[in-house]
């Protein structure tokens, strides 16, 4: 018995010691993760090494006259190593000294939170020692530059604890301007425009080095022979130039608003090179707004009448017609392949060809297609071809799309697809292969491949320079010729399509209206949605511009026509444009507006009668009087000498041309006329509401446009 009670005895003595151990075990493991958790946790830390990638700063993106178009800005995260030594020492007198001052300017500084809840907050850390504690997000460079010169943190990281980690983030200076095509680069985001496009050489290359981490996942680097330096990006810089850019979007905006439109696009290329100057896109979003969501200008759709310059181009070229030739237009009905095609209204029957082109007539352009081309549509597929449509037109911008154009005995041809096609349907093409074929046109024929990089520059020395392209020649010199008369005829003799818009234009404009229906998935072309567009170049003497404009209405808008939506936007881009860009000494121009030379044979002034005279007399200027003495108001325009003459329609209720006018002297002829005047600007009257010649009526609304 007394053996059996002393193995008992043993037995609970070991099973006491081993519970005493077990308490012992958890109770040192509870000490060490609650009481010692961050100090082991920063031995481990500092045991942990790793290669750490290095972020190059991204290259800006210019405008061509120098702007940043988008451009790259540091951010700051703001930590406190709670522990730093110098933060710390003599028991945190430095701390204690400096915590009052800091709190009151952190609370100026950064007023989301008051001095008592920052003091709150930093003691907080002090206490607990945290190494790597979060006070701000997102410090901008010039808050960041003030904050290093608050009490405390002035006195440096290693004294102050505070740890700055530094973020490149992406900004568009100018906001929605280009945005579509500039693009954005974000984070977690898909890149468009020309940050997808030119991504490689702008993001330039990563570098490396080998870091320690200490506690709270703080960085420290330690000293290696691999580490590598990053490469900063490269900048491009874009054909852009940001005041043309700025004046094509605000006169797309205008019209968009006025008149409700789902989406739009202007583009403005410059003749002899191909470089596209400007590029807007606007489309409505939910709330009524307009933004630059999509790149309207390289989606395709049916073209609508602006493609009858190329049709004319084609039967031009292989000589089935000629301009001066007649076609019947039939009435403005023509019944083909049991199929009607139909003129927005009747231009009668027997005209030019040339006249029935001026006035956009259907009819004329199926017919002469369909004769021409019926036996043989690949012919005309050809031209085509060659004129770029069967492709993209190659510009430097990733997410262009492709155009579509059907091809004979394809399951997708039909008996009426080849006369549909002469007037702009049947087939998709972007506004910029518009814009492509009517500089071609402007440049005698030359097709110039598009672009928008002009050069790729580092540390603000080009290193790779863009130039030109020549596509090819896409018609004879005789056809060219013809096709430019064409194209002013619509815009500068009565009759045409363009003429009672762009009539008081004080220079010559060359360019074609058109108006498409709009599919609109299984209504089909039942929506009542109108296209609407433009598309030209000026001056028409010497081109230096070409401009397309394409709205896409709401449906069934009231006013819908070329001429009377998308018209009036390239009226005023060219207008201004002209004011500010375009040289007439026939030197190279330069875009800076000190550069610029007075008109020597073209220009352009109105007044009054008297003023004028007095004006003469006193600089010694010789010139014709060709204005009657009853007239108030007279135009000054320049031939060998200036003549002064009479100003049309200043009688009667027909309305007046104002443009060149001072506002004082426009005024006065609309309130003589009791119209109601609202000025936009100031300067000269670049434009009017109230087309030249149109009846006016007392208490009417007009609007004028100054430079």
């Amino acid at each position: 018995m007394e053996v059996k009670n002393v193995i008992l005895s043993r037995v609970y003595l070991a099973y006491l010691l081993i519970i005493l151990i077990c308490v012992a075990v958890v109770g040192k493991a509870f000490y060490i993760q609650s009481a010692q958790g961050d100090y082991w946790k920063s031995m481990s830390d500092s045991l942990h090494q790793k290669m750490q990638m290095l972020d190059a700063s991204r290259g800006t993106i210019y405008s061509q006259d120098g702007q940043m178009l988008s451009t790259s800005i540091p951010q700051f995260d703001i930590y406190i190593d709670f522990a730093a030594d110098g933060l710390r020492e003599k028991n945190g007198k430095r701390f204690r000294e400096n915590l009052d001052s800091l709190c009151h300017h952190l609370a100026i500084l950064f007023p989301q939170k008051r001095a008592s809840d920052y003091r709150q907050e930093l003691e907080y850390g002090y206490n607990k020692e945290l190494r790597y504690y979060s006070l701000l997000k997102k410090v901008n460079f010039r808050d960041y530059q003030k904050l290093l010169k608050l009490p405390l943190v002035r006195e440096g990281r290693n004294k102050s604890g505070f740890i700055p980690e530094v973020k490149n983030i992406r900004l568009n200076p100018y906001g929605m301007l280009a945005f579509r095509t500039i693009g954005l680069n974000r984070e977690n985001s898909s890149n468009v425009g020309l940050e997808l496009t030119y991504d490689s050489i702008l993001k330039g290359k990563e570098g490396r080095r080998l870091v320690r981490f200490i506690a709270g996942g703080v960085a420290v680097p330690v000293e290696n022979a691999n580490e590598i330096d990053p490469e900063d990006g490269k900048d491009i810089i874009t054909t852009i130039d940001i005041k043309m850019q700025e004046i094509v979007e605000n006169a797309l905006m205008k019209m968009m608003q006025e008149n409700e439109a789902q989406k739009g696009t202007a583009i403005v290329m410059e003749v002899k090179t191909g470089k596209v100057k400007a590029i807007a896109n606007l489309d409505r979003t939910p709330n009524g707004n307009y933004a630059e969501i999509y790149n309207n200008a390289i989606t395709p759709t049916e073209p609508g009448s602006t493609f009858k310059l190329a049709s004319m181009l084609a039967v031009l070229e292989d000589g089935k017609t000629d301009t001066g030739k007649s076609i019947d237009m039939e009435g403005g009905r023509w019944l083909i392949n049991k199929r009607t095609v139909y003129d927005s209204e009747n231009h009668g029957h027997v005209a030019s060809v040339k006249k029935a082109f001026e006035m956009s007539s259907n009819v004329a352009s199926a017919k002469l297609v369909y004769n021409a081309y019926g036996a043989n549509p690949a012919l005309f597929i050809d031209h085509l071809k060659n004129m770029g449509f069967a492709e993209k037109t190659g510009i430097d911008l990733v997410g262009e799309r492709n155009p579509v154009i059907h091809l004979p005995g394809s399951s997708t041809w039909s008996a009426t697809t080849l006369p549909w096609m002469a007037f702009g349907y049947s087939l998709t093409i972007s506004p910029l292969h518009t814009a492509m074929l009517y500089n071609t046109v402007a440049n005698n024929g030359k097709m110039m491949r598009p672009y928008l990089v002009d050069a790729i520059a580092s540390d603000g020395v080009v290193i790779e320079k863009k130039y030109p392209h020549e596509v090819r020649t896409i018609c004879s010199p005789e056809v060219v010729n013809k096709l430019q008369a064409m194209l002013e005829g619509v815009c500068n003799i009565e009759g045409g399509t363009g003429y009672r818009l762009l009539r008081d234009v004080p220079f010559k404009v060359a360019g074609k209206t058109g108006t498409a229906l709009v599919a609109q998935g299984k209504l089909g072309y039942n929506a009542g949605i109108y296209q609407s567009s433009f598309a030209g170049y000026f001056p028409a003497e010497k081109p230096e511009y070409t401009c397309v404009v394409v709205i896409i209405n709401k449906p069934r808008a009231a006013k819908y026509y070329g001429a009377a939506v998308a018209g009036p936007v390239f009226k005023e881009i060219a207008q201004r444009l002209y004011t500010m860009y375009v040289r007439r000494d026939g030197n190279e121009k330069d875009h800076g507006l000190d550069s610029l030379k007075a008109e020597s044979s073209n220009y352009y002034f109105a007044g009054g009668v008297h003023d004028l005279h007095t004006i003469f007399k006193t600089l010694g200027i010789n010139y014709v009087d060709s204005a009657t003495v009853q007239k108030q108001f007279a135009l000054v325009h320049g031939y060998e000498k200036p003549v002064l003459k009479n100003l049309n329609y200043l009688k009667g209720n027909k309305m007046p041309n104002l443009v060149g006018l001072g506002l004082k002297d426009a005024l006065y002829l609309c309130e003589s006329k009791g119209l109601k005047v609202f000025i936009d600007g100031v300067g000269k009257v670049t434009s009017q509401s109230i087309a030249m010649g149109d009846p006016v009526e007392s208490g009417q609304q007009i609007k004028l446009l100054l430079n």
